[in-house]
């Protein structure tokens, strides 16, 4: 069984392509290993040939796959027009009984040597279609792709691939995930993007529950499927949040709550070697991301900030975690720690000069490096269970 993907914006990359190209093939081998399978990357294409009972983690692998525009699954034959339309006319003629009307052939001849050219195939093939449906240049009901290489690839290009770059390819940043909507849609862009991420999430027990935790680790695995691996680090925040409670004024409590995870995720970017702190705030959509509050937030931070989401409203964040498979996980009942002793009339327009003043006050420094050292380190790869990482990271960074 062969399957075909087709590369994305990584082609564009000139002379830096080989470098995303070896990165993408790299990639997708990590996802298939144990796997009996052949990879092969040639002129655009991403070719994965193996055995029936491993299609299944081959086609959950090219969904998950970023770097690639859409994938098919293929019937190769010899490089004859006789063999050309006789598969053309066998996958005609299953989508005729899925209820597919009219039909288009794109024929691409790679191989000059082939005596027929592109338009050639098209004719030839579409005369013995026409038995069973119509032609449609148009708006065509399914598109035949007909590819003359090495040999000839017959498919329906029916599955849309995550698009993006390879991860990897542009770093490393560190994803402040909640058990909302918002923060895994962000680590999914930045993945999109090619940077490789870790995570940190903050946990409030017994005020949070371990069913909390555990939608968290839900979603983690979630992203390692597009990212092949990352960490959850698990920050014990309840003296921390207490903390506030008892010092901080009752309406700068969530503002300030951000601060100190700031402080814990400053930290943490320097111990796993990340270059940016990763967010999933949205201008607006809470009090503490109007644009006053998110400077606020922002200046706590050592490391570049990125909001993936800032200029998204709620139907397109739902939209796109939907895609990735976290919005069930992330409507689970079980409030994250930012929603704890909420305040009911929090401060919409906070000043970095007062926040740093109510922060002072509040001596809460080792309190935050304690909960940094208590942390709980998950693993999270994929294909893999979950699982507890007892060594702490490289101080030099994590390597993988």
């Amino acid at each position: 069984m062969t399957y075909l993907a087709k590369l994305g914006e990584l082609t564009l990359k000139g002379s830096n392509l080989q470098e995303f190209e070896n990165l993408l093939t790299k990639n997708t081998k990590k996802c298939l290993a144990g796997k009996n399978v052949k990879i092969q990357l040639r002129a655009g294409r991403l070719y994965i040939e193996c055995e029936e009972e491993d299609c299944q983690a081959v086609e959950f692998t090219l969904n998950h796959l970023l770097g690639i525009t859409g994938w098919a699954k293929t019937v190769t034959c010899e490089k004859s027009i006789e063999s050309i339309n006789e598969a053309v006319f066998e996958i005609a003629k299953i989508q005729a009984e899925k209820g597919a009307k009219t039909f288009k052939i794109d024929a691409r001849r790679s191989d000059k040597k082939f005596p027929l050219n592109s338009y050639q195939i098209c004719c030839e093939s579409a005369g013995k279609v026409e038995s069973i449906m119509k032609v449609d240049v148009h708006k065509p009901d399914v598109v035949i792709y007909v590819e003359v290489r090495e040999k000839v690839f017959v498919y329906v290009d029916s599955n849309v691939g995550c698009r993006g770059l390879p991860v990897g390819s542009s770093g490393k940043g560190l994803l402040l995930l909640s058990g909302g909507l918002d923060s895994p849609v962000a680590g999914y862009r930045m993945l999109r993007r090619g940077m490789k991420i870790e995570c940190c999430y903050f946990h409030s027990y017994p005020y949070t529950s371990e069913e909390a935790k555990q939608k968290v680790v839900t979603l983690a695995q979630k992203l390692a499927y597009y990212g092949i691996t990352t960490y959850l680090n698990i920050i014990p925040f309840t003296d921390v949040q207490m903390k506030i409670k008892e010092k901080a004024p009752e309406a700068w409590s969530t503002l300030i709550l951000r601060v100190c995870m700031m402080k814990v995720a400053n930290i943490l970017a320097k111990r796993c070697n990340a270059k940016c702190i990763i967010t999933g705030e949205s201008v607006g959509q809470v009090a503490s991301q109007t644009i006053e509050n998110m400077t606020v937030t922002e200046h706590f931070s050592e490391f570049p900030l990125l909001r993936p989401l800032c200029g998204m409203d709620k139907e397109e964040i739902i939209k796109d975690a939907y895609f990735i498979d976290t919005y069930e996980t992330s409507i689970l009942p079980y409030e994250d720690c930012c929603v704890l002793f909420s305040p009911r009339h929090p401060v919409l327009r906070g000043t970095v000069e007062q926040a740093e003043e109510i922060y002072k006050s509040l001596e809460v420094d080792d309190l935050i490096n304690e909960a940094y050292n208590n942390r709980e380190i998950v693993k999270l790869t994929f294909g893999e269970e979950p699982s507890i990482k007892t060594d702490l990271p490289d101080p030099n960074g994590d390597k993988e």
